[in-house]
């Protein structure tokens, strides 16, 4: 999947992850444009006024901005930086373009890198300092209208997930505290991981209101002859999504990934025998037929390895389906399907093989979101007591929990999760210390699908009266 390199936090996509990527990015790209949503690109430089335009913004991304200081062996008279988002890129070119009503919805969108100078553990695909990303951007003439936008890039996302990832994903706003810097309020996609009891960000759409727009003079003549200010979305959807999906469905044994983004679907091995010299000959027939189908397959011919070793070479590649054809299959017609999800086996007719594959993978696909979704409900333990938190927190769950939206018990769950969880290396039973987690519980999101909340309710942390359901963990 990766290649580490030579500068830390930076990693080579190779063609196995890649292929991913470039699926999630043809669905995505063609649905982003459906919204009526013009792709662009922007520079990846950003000047140091440009980024001191918006103090409130840039204060979130600072510690992690890159800075080009020299050209050759002469310093430059002004550092430039390496966008680490492109709001304050593109924004000065939004203010001369738009003047008039008639000049809105203006909404484009990119597919770039970009470039955050982590101090944080580097970790392939879900934290490093270079990534790949879509990001869009828009301006609208009312609320209304940008705040539908917002929730349709999210609902893009969650089909993301779903639809080509078979991984559950949970709406949500995020809190004021952890919203994007800048923006009004922010749209969040949240997925689990089972192995290790953590939620992670997916994906984010965020409505900025005016705030960019006052900042770099965005305004519009409605059809009245007023200026306005023109109302703002961004959203973006990133190469983490790769290692999300790897650490839920992955097993002791390697990848196992979705169908309908494996670079390779269905691959067919042939087991050799003295009977039957044709063994290879028929499987790249197979394989025609199926690619005729538009299956993505691949034939192992290789004659330096067994078909054992092949069978772990494929399964440690995560390749959805294995067909094995051998002597016995060719003399009775069949061929023998192998599923990598849940390694069930069954005889095919060779002459139903393409016409059974599509099938077989959608049932892959379902059978996958459905284990996924089974574990992320089993993940989170519904508390209404801060006593329950702590116990529910080391058992590798999500919290949902009734809250009453205050900074400052945000801040005190932060520092109370930290101080009561279990301290590594104090336990004398190395197996426990072993699976200790770490780290302070935050708030993830406020998930959009709300269970009931009997009046009087109280907040689990403060006591004072309970606003809304919300969903809090340990988190990458």
């Amino acid at each position: 999947m990766i290649e580490y390199y030579d500068v830390s936090g930076c990693y080579i996509l190779r063609p196995w992850s890649f292929f991913i990527w470039q699926q999630i990015h043809r669905w995505l790209d063609g649905k982003i444009q459906e919204l009526g949503v013009q792709n662009a690109y922007f520079p990846c430089f950003v000047s140091q006024e440009a980024l001191r335009a918006e103090e409130e913004h840039v204060e979130g991304f600072a510690p992690e901005v890159a800075w080009v200081t020299k050209s050759g062996t002469s310093e430059l008279t002004k550092p430039i930086a390496i966008r680490p988002t492109s709001e304050t890129i593109m924004y000065p070119s939004f203010a001369k373009w738009i003047r008039s009503h008639r000049d809105l919805p203006l909404q484009l969108n990119q597919w770039t890198n970009v470039v955050r100078w982590e101090f944080k553990q580097p970790t392939p695909f879900l934290r490093t300092r270079e990534f790949l990303w879509q990001e869009g951007h828009t301006a609208h003439s009312t609320e209304e209208e940008a705040a539908h936008l917002v929730r349709s890039a999210l609902d893009l996302y969650s089909c993301v997930y779903t639809d080509l990832l078979a991984l559950p994903v949970i709406k949500g706003v995020k809190s004021l505290e952890e919203k994007f810097a800048g923006s009004v309020y922010t749209e969040t996609l949240e997925a689990f991981i089972p192995a290790t009891g953590r939620g992670i960000q997916a994906a984010t759409s965020h409505y900025l209101g005016q705030n960019f727009a006052k900042m770099f003079g965005i305004r519009f003549e409605d059809d009245s002859g007023q200026k306005q200010l023109v109302h703002q979305t961004c959203w973006g959807f990133t190469t983490r999504c790769i290692g999300i999906m790897i650490m839920v469905h992955g097993d002791d044994r390697g990848l196992v990934l979705p169908p309908r983004v494996a670079p390779t679907q269905v691959v067919l091995i042939p087991i050799p025998g003295k009977e039957h010299a044709g063994i290879e000959a028929r499987c790249r027939e197979l394989a025609s037929a199926l690619k005729d189908r538009g299956i993505r397959a691949e034939v192992d011919a290789r004659q330096t390895y067994t078909p054992g070793w092949k069978f772990n070479w494929w399964e440690m590649k995560g390749v959805p389906l294995r067909v094995e054809v051998g002597p016995k299959d060719m003399a009775q017609g069949t061929c023998r399907l192998a599923r990598r999800f849940d390694g069930l086996k069954k005889d095919v007719d060779q002459a139903q093989l393409s016409s059974c594959i599509p099938a077989e993978l959608d049932q892959i696909h379902e059978a996958m979101l459905e284990k996924a979704t089974r574990h992320r409900d089993d993940g989170i333990a519904t508390v209404t007591r801060w006593d329950e938190v702590m116990p529910m927190l080391n058992q590798r769950k999500l919290i949902l929990a009734p809250w009453c939206e205050s900074a400052e018990s945000e801040a005190e769950i932060r520092s109370r999760t930290k101080e009561e969880a279990p301290k590594p290396g104090l336990s004398s039973d190395a197996a426990e210390t072993a699976t200790i987690l770490t780290g302070a519980m935050k708030s993830l999101c406020i998930p959009l699908m709300q269970p009931l909340m009997p009046p009087g309710t109280k907040c689990f942390v403060t006591g004072e009266p309970a606003k809304r359901w919300a969903l809090f963990g340990r988190s990458y």
